[in-house]
């Protein structure tokens, strides 16, 4: 039987069927396989609490963070928690199924490569990934409606009771930062976000201004600062290992059916999911390499 895995995917997406029967055929390949699931599961608090559970009932520890979808609030959904409160009700059913989340304390990985913090973060985004030739935020946001790329959270994703996104994205970086301190220094860490630390991996998208909803210039050094073996990512729909500093930044998304149909359609081969993360495999060559414009 193979050692241990600490294994990680993220934007499953299961309200559409395809990704549905995908999530449920994740499977460990030893009983004490970890899964880091990094955000956008659903949309729905009990789809996302759902397919967490299932998952839970499979592999030794699942860690999850939020991304950006779980935390979208409908207009049907009269009465429903929005912002602060819709992070807290996920983290309180996350929490009641066993799910680690970004409020609990970190778990240390004692398999091959270990010891090692895994570290689940909830940062947002501060927009201050501005598209080229913009200096600000007005100008940013007026950049992305001109390439109508805006970002659906600036309807449905409230910061309540903050008065805007950035502002909880800095509480939240702040006060993330204070724990990332506190680990023991001697340690390696995984680091888990839905958004990217840095900027770099927003090259590849098609519509750069989208990189306005991507993550924030404050964590630009987190990996070396806080002794990252590997940082897990999602978002960006583009499943890929680059590297930074000597760190490996692996993003793991599952993405919608169309964009599996997109790569599949042209020859771009992506490793199966779950990505392993620890032991660190081999070097993986960048699927993507060969292509000089976003996808």
């Amino acid at each position: 039987m193979p050692d241990p895995r600490l294994l990680a995917v993220s934007d499953l997406h299961v309200r559409h069927p395809e990704n549905r029967e995908i999530a449920a055929a994740l499977r460990p390949t030893h009983p004490g396989d970890w899964l880091i699931v990094a955000g956008d599961v659903a949309e729905q608090v009990e789809d996302t609490v759902s397919t967490l559970a299932s998952l839970r009932e499979r592999f030794a520890e699942v860690i999850w963070v939020p991304g950006n979808h779980e935390l979208w609030t409908r207009p049907k959904e009269e009465g429903a928690p929005k912002g602060v409160a819709r992070y807290d009700r996920l983290v309180e059913r996350c929490r009641g199924i066993g799910v680690v989340t970004p409020e609990d304390p970190y778990p240390v990985w004692t398999g091959a490569d270990g010891p090692i913090v895994v570290a689940p973060l909830f940062l947002l985004y501060d927009y201050s990934f501005l598209p080229a030739g913009t200096s600000t935020v007005e100008e940013g946001i007026a950049a992305a409606q001109a390439a109508r790329v805006v970002c659906t959270d600036e309807f449905l994703l409230y910061p309540d009771p903050y008065a805007s996104r950035q502002e909880w994205s800095d509480a939240r970086i702040t006060a993330t930062q204070r724990r990332l301190d506190g680990i023991d220094p001697h340690l390696p860490t995984v680091l888990v976000n839905h958004w990217p630390l840095t900027r770099s991996p927003t090259r590849i998208l098609r519509h750069p201004e989208f990189s306005l909803w991507c993550g924030s210039t404050r964590t630009a050094d987190w990996h070396v600062r806080y002794r990252a073996r590997t940082v897990v990512y999602g978002h960006l729909h583009v499943p890929r290992v680059t590297w930074e500093d000597g760190v490996r930044f692996v993003e793991v998304s599952l993405g919608y059916p169309r964009e599996q149909r997109f790569r599949a359609e042209r020859g771009i081969v992506t490793e199966t999911l779950p990505r392993q993360v620890l032991p660190v495999p081999a070097p993986e060559p960048d699927p993507l390499a060969r292509y000089d414009k976003p996808l």
